[in-house]
C-alpha cells in the first residue's frame, strides 16, 4: 500500500517530487519508492529531514515511527554529563572509561597528543590488547587539507601537523600489539571521539578555539537512542576512509 500521507504531505506543500528530492539531496525516483513501496523507508536522517521539509511529525508520515518529543527524550537520556570545556574533564575519566572496553576501543582524533603521555592509557592500551579486545587508533595525516585547516582554524599552523608527527611517536610501542591498528585520515572532524564499547567521550571541535576549551559530552548508549548511534557512525566513516600505517613513520606518504 502506498504512503498516501507522505503523497498528501507533498502536494499540501506546493512541492513537486522533484523539488522535494533536490531539496534532500537524493534521487527523485528515490522519493518516488518512498511513497510507491511501503518497505524502502529512508534512512532516520532523511525521515527528519523530510517531515522538516514538509513541516510534519516523522509518526505522521511513517505510523511506525517514534515521535520527535520520544527521540529527544531518549536523546536526553543517552547524555551522561555535559563539560564546558575538555580541560575540566578528569583524566581518570578517559581511562576509567577504556578500562571497560571488552569489544570496541576507538580513538578519532587530529593528534590527541595529550593522551599519548599518559602512561595509565598506555598500560590499559596493552593490557586490552592483552585481552583481545580490537583497539583502533584514527589519527590526522599529517600531510592531509584538513590537518592544515585545523592548524590555522586553532592558531598554531603548521604545529598541528607536528603534534601529529610527536603523537605517533608516543604511541610508537604500541604498534605492533595484536589487535592495535593505526590509521591516518585526511577527514574534516568536527569531534574528537572516544568510543569504549556503549559509552563515548565526544570533544567538539570549535573555531579558532584549541580542542582542550571546546565541550565534551559524555554519552552512554540507551536502547531506541539515536544520539551514541550517530556519532558511532561517523567513527565507521572515518575508519573506511583512512589509510592503514604500520610503524609511527610511516606518515611520510602521501595522503589520501
Amino acid at each position: 500500500m502506498a504512503n498516501e500521507r507522505l503523497r498528501g504531505a507533498i502536494v499540501d506543500a506546493g512541492l513537486t517530487l522533484d523539488e522535494v528530492a533536490a531539496r534532500l539531496g537524493v534521487a527523485s525516483k528515490t522519493v518516488e519508492r518512498w511513497i510507491n513501496d511501503p518497505e524502502r523507508k529512508p534512512y532516520r536522517r532523511f525521515q527528519y529531514a523530510t517531515a522538516s521539509l514538509l513541516k510534519c511529525e516523522v509518526s505522521y508520515l511513517w505510523p511506525d515511527e517514534r515521535t520527535s518529543a520520544e527521540v529527544t527524550a531518549t536523546g536526553n537520556a543517552e547524555l551522561v554529563k555535559l563539560y564546558p570545556h575538555r580541560s575540566v574533564v578528569a583524566q581518570a575519566l578517559w581511562t576509567d572509561l577504556y578500562s571497560t572496553a571488552a569489544h570496541r576501543f576507538d580513538v578519532v582524533v587530529y593528534s590527541g597528543f595529550w593522551l599519548t603521555e599518559d602512561a595509565m592509557f598506555h598500560r590499559i592500551v596493552k593490557e586490552k590488547s592483552a585481552e583481545g579486545v580490537p583497539i583502533r587508533f584514527m589519527l590526522g595525516d599529517p600531510a592531509a587539507q584538513a590537518v592544515t585547516v585545523r592548524g590555522q582554524d586553532e592558531g598554531i599552523g603548521t604545529a598541528m601537523a607536528s603534534k601529529i608527527r610527536n603523537a605517533l611517536i608516543n604511541y610508537g610501542p604500541l604498534f605492533g600489539l595484536p589487535g592495535v591498528e593505526f590509521r591516518l585520515h585526511g577527514t574534516t572532524l568536527y569531534n574528537s571521539l572516544y568510543r569504549a564499547d556503549d559509552e563515548m567521550l565526544a570533544n567538539g571541535h570549535l573555531y579558532g578555539v584549541g580542542a582542550y576549551m571546546a565541550p565534551v559530552l559524555h554519552l552512554r548508549r540507551v536502547p531506541g537512542g539515536e544520539l551514541f548511534d550517530a556519532y558511532a557512525e561517523s567513527i565507521e566513516r572515518v575508519w573506511e576512509s583512512a589509510r592503514p600505517i604500520s610503524s609511527p613513520i610511516e606518515w611520510e606518504g602521501a595522503s589520501r
